[in-house]
Order: C-alpha cells, then sequence, then structure tokens
C-alpha cells in the first residue's frame, strides 16, 4: 500500500514540477557587471589653423555706388582747380600786400581791392559793358575776317607748289613788318573811324593763321596722300579726308594766336582816335589819373584773353576727336 501511495505522490510531484516549474528550478545566479576600464588619455587632435569665414558682405545701399565716383570726380576737380589758380592767388596776394607794406608805390599801384571796387563801380555805372562791347566787336569781326580768308589761302598755298612759290617773297614781306608800324597808313586811308581798327585787327591776325595752315598742309603725312591717291580720290575728297583732319591742330594753334594778338593790336589801335573800347578807357583812365580804373581795364582785357583762348581751345578739342592722347 505504501507503495503505490509514493508512487502517485511522485507522479502528482512530476505534474506539478511541470506545471510551475519557477517554483521548481534556483533562480539563475546574477552576473557581475564587467569591470569598467578606465578611459585611457584622450589625444588632442593636431590643430588645424581654421579656415578664415568669408567676410560678410555689407548690406548695400542705394545712394553709395552713386555718390562714390561723383564725390571722387569732385575731389579731383578741386585739387586741378587748385593747382591751376594758385599761381593766381600768389600774384593777388603779393599785389594787395606790396603797396599796403610800402615796397612800392600805392600811387601808381593800388591793391587789388582799390582796384576790384573801381571794377566793380564801372560796371555799376554801364561804363565798363559800353567799352567792352565796342572792343569785342571790333576785335572778333577782325578776327573773324582773318580766319575766313586765311584758311583758305593757307590751304591754297600750301598745296599748289607754283603758288607758294609765287607769293612766298611777298610773304615774307609783310610777315616782318609789325602791324603797329603800319597803324598810322591805315589811319591815313582809312580814316580813324571803325574801318581802320577792324583792318589792323584784319592784317595783325592772318599771318598766324596763314603761316600755320601752310605749315600744316606741308607736313601732312605722304603715306596717308599716297594711300589716298591710290584709292581714286579726288581733290576735294582728298582735302576733306586726309589734309583737313591732318591740318587741324597746326591751323588751331595759329588761330589761338591770333585770337590773342586780335585784343592786343586793337587795344593799341584804341588809343588813337576812339570814342570808346577798353583801350580808350585805359588810355583816358592814365590822362585823368584814375589808376585803379586803368587797371581795372587792363585786368578786363585779360579775362576776355583767357576766357576766349578756353573757347578755342574746347572747340579744337570737339573737331579733334579723331586723335588718340599720348601719355
Amino acid at each position: 500500500m505504501s507503495t503505490g501511495t509514493d508512487t502517485k505522490s511522485t507522479a502528482a510531484g512530476a505534474e506539478a514540477g511541470r506545471e510551475d516549474p519557477v517554483r521548481t528550478h534556483a533562480p539563475a545566479p546574477v552576473r557581475e557587471p564587467a569591470p569598467v576600464r578606465e578611459p585611457g588619455p584622450v589625444r588632442e587632435p593636431a590643430q588645424v589653423p581654421p579656415a578664415s569665414p568669408a567676410p560678410a558682405p555689407a548690406a548695400p545701399r542705394a545712394s553709395a555706388p552713386a555718390a562714390r565716383p561723383a564725390l571722387r570726380a569732385v575731389a579731383r576737380w578741386l585739387r586741378a582747380a587748385a593747382l591751376r589758380s594758385a599761381a593766381i592767388v600768389a600774384l593777388l596776394v603779393v599785389w594787395e600786400a606790396a603797396p599796403r607794406l610800402g615796397l612800392v608805390d600805392s600811387t601808381f599801384l593800388p591793391p587789388v581791392s582799390e582796384v576790384a571796387a573801381a571794377w566793380w563801380e564801372l560796371a555799376g555805372n554801364g561804363q565798363l559793358a559800353e567799352h567792352t562791347q565796342a572792343s569785342l566787336v571790333r576785335s572778333f569781326g577782325g578776327f573773324g575776317i582773318a580766319a575766313v580768308v586765311a584758311v583758305p589761302l593757307g590751304l591754297l598755298i600750301g598745296w599748289y607748289r607754283p603758288v607758294a612759290a609765287l607769293l612766298g617773297p611777298l610773304l615774307e614781306v609783310f610777315r616782318n613788318t609789325a602791324a603797329l608800324a603800319l597803324l598810322p597808313v591805315f589811319v591815313l586811308l582809312l580814316g580813324i573811324g571803325e574801318t581802320s581798327k577792324v583792318s589792323i585787327v584784319v592784317y595783325a591776325c592772318v599771318w598766324p593763321i596763314l603761316l600755320n595752315t601752310i605749315s600744316a598742309v606741308g607736313n601732312a603725312d605722304p603715306t596717308l596722300v599716297r594711300l589716298a591717291r591710290s584709292m581714286d580720290l579726288s581733290t576735294p575728297r582728298l582735302f576733306q579726308k586726309v589734309i583737313l583732319p591732318a591740318s587741324v591742330p597746326a591751323v588751331f594753334t595759329g588761330i589761338r594766336l591770333a585770337g590773342a594778338v586780335s585784343i592786343l593790336v586793337l587795344v593799341a589801335a584804341e588809343m588813337i582816335g576812339a570814342k570808346a573800347g577798353l583801350g580808350y578807357l585805359i588810355n583816358a583812365s592814365q590822362y585823368n589819373f584814375a589808376i585803379p580804373q586803368m587797371y581795372a581795364g587792363i585786368v578786363t582785357i585779360s579775362a576776355i584773353g583767357v576766357a576766349f583762348n578756353q573757347l578755342l581751345v574746347v572747340i579744337e578739342r570737339r573737331l579733334s576727336l579723331w586723335r588718340v592722347p599720348t601719355a
């Protein structure tokens, strides 16, 4: 009996062992964690120089691109103006200081401030405008007639050798005769009116323009002339395309010289038998011992000469745009 009971109990225990293995098996042993190794010394990476960051683009300003060239142009113009006017400013300073310091007699050379006051007075009462207008009409009239006559005549003489051989001796005689030396002859033949004054200006202005035009035509590049002839260009077209463009610089040199001569000769002519003009103003001021007014007339003549020369320079540049500026 006991054996059967033991067998049943053993079977029951085995069955219970299948149903609840957790309670029958012993818990699994807990593994200890692996020992943590101490980290070795960390090597610092090689020092690589950092790349320079690209500069951040500046925020565009609306007026900066347009303002900078304008400011530079104004600065260049101011520097050029200061350089050109430095000598004039120095002259005015010396002119003002010399009479006031007693270096010269202020009776015969008044300070420039007194001359400016006299000039302003003449401009205010209308005398300066009247005399200036009379002088400009005579001077520019004679200058214009001389230019119209001398340039075509110079082209003709410079191009045709027989004409040059015929008129050469006559030109040499008259070119060496001063215009002012012939002033009494002009007055005797033409009177003391406007005709004699304009005629003496024409005579004085013809020679610089004529001689420079003859020289310009004679010095034209022969290679260009032969090339133009090989293209069967007629003489008028040859003059238009080759001779005239090449002659512009020399011709305008003569014209600028004639512009200065026209004013100088006219002033001398107006001192004889004239009732208006800057020459008359200077002469009358000297006789009346109005020395500041005399210097005011001289300064006006100088200013007119400078302005007229600059006008001719501008015209020359406009007519010779083809020229390549030299370094």
